[in-house]
């Protein structure tokens, strides 16, 4: 058996859209890819592909899934079979789970609990920031005064830790978490005299994510300057924070990035924040770190175009000709944009509509080529040996495109703008180049076998549905397309409280003893409550990668609606839909009522069918029909919250 911490990596690591494109043409169609379906012969593509979710639909065959079941559907491989072969394409080491020792158990454990304690302590951070005095007076009023919304605030996280010298290592200690995690996760400090000491105390507070949202760790910017401290203070390396691996701002762009297929790269928290306000939502930051390889490829796994933003600093320029080269090397398009003297993109978004901002990209944003030639001819200062030097510095980072058709036309780009001929610099080219060449390890296969397609979980019939079914089903989407969103809801006093959607629909199944009746419903219901009790919201994202290709078809299917309207056509139409999310809290309240109703309809039809039995006696009879009543008057008031007439 395969590992499930070499599974974990696979999935992280693979990207559905790669995959499927070594058997399928895909085409973006606004945030997602579309093709020809390879499961049959269609004029029209159906085939969708969702880079950002990683999964993919086959409308035409009701097929869909991840992309290990996209393997097993073309190629009739099994489970194990796929990912394997994933692990060979990505040069992935496989773990036996008879090689998974207890002590590697014991580092997975020690992986799940500093997930745990840094969402944990995200949460404090926050309540800190919007409900204690302090965290009002100087972290939201510091927020506020950089000019951040409510929405930027609410949107990033953003939270405040306290002036007071151990107060989330005593709020952590309180609920239960040991001072080894607190200690491990680098939120606190833990001294043999029993004093304790929080690392992050009297800072504002950035919360960084994983690609998929899971918090890793914390950025925290100390506002005093009359302490003997470092302005940003960043959580420390860990087995779950590697900063090198690590973009912020990636979970909140990436949607963006997809849909513009484009990627702007800055160097600070701030400017993320405020280039996101201004309406440029596909930034991201490097967080002052040099740029690696592994933050490249998250990118990648979004877009090929990066334009890296920098604000005029010449010893930073010079510095991010190291990071333009690996981008080149991983074969994406890099441009470059250099702001005004004086600026940075935080001061600059401030200044700026979204429109001035988006004209200025396109009017100064500029190919590396052109880039390393402004700044370098500074230097050369008609120097002929400098000049040399110039051109082999513009041909090396040209030798690092693995793309020999595009090394040929920044080679002529070169030709043309230093004035030299093509010759010359391929006959550099040549010399710099690598002895060996790379061997692809993408391999288009043979036509995919045709299979006799699966009728699909959510059907599409004229017939009328069973109205259990069809609420049930509903039950279950809300769970997986928007299970971890928060709603605002009215308890029985009708006061508001906010729950998210996954805890709303357990509480009132647990609270009502409540189940549903199609087997795979409740399935997914019993390991969204397992889920729960691990502190963990499991919805589509994380059934899309189950073992279990049934539970992954109905996961992909009901992620990836068939008939919902695409973005292009909306924007064409200039007609203005509201989200979905916007009205998920009135779709919980209606759905869990009308499941409350059918289920109060079949045990009054379960005691009817009772009063037909011929040797009940008349007590019998009437404790029977006393619950009739019962229920059917219960019945009442709920269609009355429904503002149903009888």
């Amino acid at each position: 058996m395969i590992s499930q911490r070499t599974i974990d990596i696979i999935f992280e690591t693979a990207r559905v859209e790669e995959v499927v494109g070594d058997f399928v043409n895909l085409k973006r169609a606004g945030s997602s890819l579309k093709g020809l379906s390879p499961f049959g012969n269609e004029k029209t593509p159906s085939f969708v592909v969702s880079p950002a979710k990683q999964i993919w639909k086959d409308f035409s065959s009701g097929r869909g899934g991840n992309v290990v079941t996209f393997l097993m559907e073309v190629e009739q491989f099994t489970y194990p079979e796929a990912l394997r072969w994933l692990a060979k394409r990505y040069n992935i080491e496989i773990e036996e789970d008879r090689e998974y020792s207890f002590e590697q158990q014991q580092e997975e454990k020690e992986r799940e609990s500093l997930f745990i304690i840094t969402e944990f302590a995200k949460k404090f951070f926050i309540n800190q920031l919007n409900n204690s005095e302090e965290g009002n007076l100087i972290g939201l009023s510091y927020f506020k005064e950089r000019g951040f919304s409510k929405e930027i605030i609410d949107r990033f996280e953003l939270g405040y830790s306290p002036k007071q010298w151990d107060a989330f290592a005593e709020y952590a200690l309180k609920n239960g978490y040991s001072k080894e995690i607190i200690e491990e996760a680098g939120l606190a400090t833990f001294r043999e005299d029993n004093k304790q000491y929080d690392k992050f105390r009297e800072r504002v507070m950035f919360p960084i994510f994983s690609f998929s949202g899971r918090t890793l760790g914390f950025g925290g910017r100390i506002l005093r300057n009359d302490v003997k401290a470092a302005k940003y203070l960043n959580s420390p390396e860990n087995k779950i924070y590697h900063k090198s691996k690590t973009l912020y701002g990636l979970f909140q762009a990436k949607q963006e990035i997809i849909k513009s297929d484009q990627c702007f790269l800055v160097e600070g928290y701030t400017d993320v924040l405020s280039m996101h306000q201004a309406g440029i939502q596909n930034t991201v930051a490097s967080s002052g770190t040099a740029l690696t390889n592994e933050q490249i490829r998250l990118i990648k796994r979004l877009t090929e175009n990066i334009t890296v933003m920098y604000d005029g600093d010449n010893a930073g320029i010079k510095a991010s000709f190291r990071g333009i080269d690996m981008i080149l090397e991983q074969e994406m398009n890099v441009k470059v944009l250099l702001l005004p003297e004086g600026e940075d993109p935080d001061s600059f978004a401030k200044k700026h509509s979204s429109q001035e901002i988006e004209n200025y990209i396109k009017e100064n944003a500029t190919d590396f080529i052109r880039f390393k030639v402004n700044v370098l001819l500074e230097e050369a200062n008609n120097d002929p040996i400098k000049k040399a030097e110039l051109i082999r510095e513009i041909v090396k980072s040209i030798s690092l495109i693995p793309n020999s058709i595009k090394q040929e036309v920044y080679i002529a780009e070169t030709s043309k703008i230093m004035g030299i001929r093509e010759e010359v610099l391929f006959k550099e080219l040549a010399q710099l180049k690598n002895s060996g060449s790379k061997n692809s390890t993408s391999h288009i296969t043979d036509k995919a076998r045709e299979k006799k397609p699966e009728i699909s979980i959510v059907t599409t019939n004229k017939e009328v549905l069973n109205i259990q079914l069809t609420i049930e089903t509903e039950i279950i989407k809300l769970i997986l397309q928007n299970g971890d969103l928060e709603v605002e809801l009215k308890d029985e006093n009708n006061e508001l409280y906010k729950t998210t959607v996954i805890e709303e629909i357990i509480s009132q199944f647990n609270e009502n003893e409540l189940t549903l009746s199609t087997p795979l419903y409740q399935k997914i219901l019993e390991d969204v409550k397992v889920g729960l009790e691990n502190n963990e919201l499991r919805t589509g994202s994380y059934f899309s990668r189950s073992s279990d290709s049934e539970v992954v078809n109905l996961a992909t299917e009901m992620m990836l609606e068939k008939y919902s309207l695409s973005e292009n056509w909306t924007v064409k139409q200039g007609i203005n839909i509201k989200k979905k999310e916007e009205f998920v809290h009135k779709d919980l309240f209606d759905v869990l009522l009308r499941f409350k109703i059918i289920y109060i309809d079949n045990f009054i039809k379960n005691l009817m069918d009772k009063t037909k039995n011929k040797d009940i006696t008349q007590e019998e009879l009437n404790d029977i029909l006393k619950q009739i009543m019962h229920f059917t008057s219960l019945k009442k008031i709920l269609n009355e919250h429904l503002n149903r007439v009888i």
